[in-house]
């Protein structure tokens, strides 16, 4: 038990601020960029030809981008536009087996997958 609390402070220290480094004389208004907009982020994800839409377990709000060249069997993420991907079914290969899979969908990174590298399974991922 003794190690357990002391394992939650280390993690709990760990996720500290880090302290300025000019003596806290930043301006914070300087070392942050503004904070943008709903109406901003709707906009500047319609100019990269995106919808904002709920993802996650959260629903929150993001940009989801479609790729052209969903759906094409791959073997590895640098022949598509996003990851080169096999969504989760059964018959799965396990990671390191051969394997081809199609160009993701879109840009989100929700659900369960294995990514496909040099003609590989990675390892499963589901992402909420």
């Amino acid at each position: 038990m003794k190690r357990l609390m002391m394992a939650a402070a280390l993690f709990a220290a760990a996720c500290q601020p880090m302290p300025a480094t000019d003596g806290g004389k930043t301006d914070l208004a300087e070392a942050a960029p503004a904070a943008q907009t709903p109406a901003d982020e709707a906009a500047a994800c319609a100019a990269r030809g995106g919808k904002m839409l709920p993802q996650g377990r959260m629903q929150t709000m993001r940009c989801v981008v479609s790729y052209a060249d969903a759906g094409r069997r791959c073997t590895d993420g640098d022949q598509c536009e996003g990851d080169c991907r096999i969504e989760e079914a059964a018959g799965t290969p396990h990671a390191g087996a051969s394997a081809v899979g199609q160009c993701q969908a879109n840009s989100s990174r929700f659900g369960c997958y294995t990514t496909v590298e040099n003609g590989k399974a990675e390892a499963t991922l589901c992402v909420d």
